[in-house]
């Protein structure tokens, strides 16, 4: 049965960035456009150490959006930036919005979230996010990540339904919720946010995935830059199955036995050439 749901009113948006100068104007002015009339939204950009002209761009918006605050951010990571802005800002507020400076939010993204809240009386709101590109190679690495192959079926990449999910992309706290959690765990580099998931929901916090707030994303342009944050990101997945060892699932080993599946059929393809049908195979 769901809890009733408190009204929100003081919000702490957060931004984290490192050399964003491309993204971070149309991410605020996405962010900033027809935001909740009934709530207090403060906005925080925390910058890890910019040097392509990020900081530049937040001051001079500085001067029409009279809500927006910009920190640095020494230990520049997005765990410890989070962290920071609920610390130094976050004293009075409701509500974390957790938003990346490198996605596409859809209108009233804010209001939305909060709308969810209220309506489901969770703890935690995510969102889908869509794998868009310019690119041919982004094109295709977004097709493939959005499959049930590419993702493990996760409910968070590409999904249609909305409900109950043990972890998704982050969108919104109550604040209440990940302050009693501990807040993101500033040790890890990747895969903060499901291990802080796996903590929220030890003590009981609810999340909920809210399938028609979704967000674009662009993967990585480059071979070299998608096998680092996957390599980065499975260290992290690691660690945090061996924190919290009831967090695995299956649907996690997919994108292994697949490829494991692919190297035995190419081995055994000239005793059992059918076998290569297996590489052939992707999913939808």
């Amino acid at each position: 049965m769901n809890r009733p749901a408190m009204p929100v009113k003081r919000v702490l948006v957060v931004i984290p960035t490192l050399d964003e100068a491309r993204h971070i104007e149309a991410v605020l002015s996405d962010l900033t456009r027809d935001l909740p009339r009934d709530a207090a939204v403060q906005v925080a950009v925390v910058d890890g150490g910019s040097t392509d002209g990020t900081v530049d761009i937040v001051r001079r918006l500085q001067a029409r959006m009279f809500a927006l605050t910009l920190l640095h951010n020494p230990q520049r990571r997005q765990a410890p930036g989070i962290n920071l802005a609920v610390r130094t800002l976050g004293a009075e507020a409701d509500v974390l919005v957790r938003c990346d400076a490198h996605a596409v939010y859809p209108p009233g993204y804010v209001a939305r979230l909060l709308a969810t809240l209220d309506r489901t009386g969770a703890d935690a709101v995510v969102v889908p996010m869509d794998s868009v590109g310019t690119t041919g190679l982004q094109r295709v690495i977004g097709w493939v990540s959005d499959t049930r192959i590419g993702s493990g079926g996760a409910a968070h990449r590409g999904g249609r339904r909305s409900g109950w999910v043990d972890h998704g992309h982050h969108a919104a706290f109550r604040l209440d919720s990940f302050r009693r959690a501990g807040g993101y765990d500033e040790s890890f580099t990747h895969n903060e946010d499901a291990e802080l998931d796996c903590r929220q929901r030890a003590l009981g916090s609810r999340i909920y995935l809210d399938a028609d707030i979704r967000l674009a994303y662009a993967p990585r342009a480059s071979l070299d830059r998608l096998a680092r944050q996957y390599f980065l990101y499975g260290r992290g997945r690691s660690r945090t199955v061996r924190r919290h060892p009831g967090s695995l699932r299956l649907r996690q080993l997919a994108v292994p036995l697949h490829m494991a599946a692919c190297g035995f059929a190419l081995l055994a393809a000239p005793w059992a050439p059918e076998l290569l049908a297996w590489p052939g195979w992707q999913p939808g």
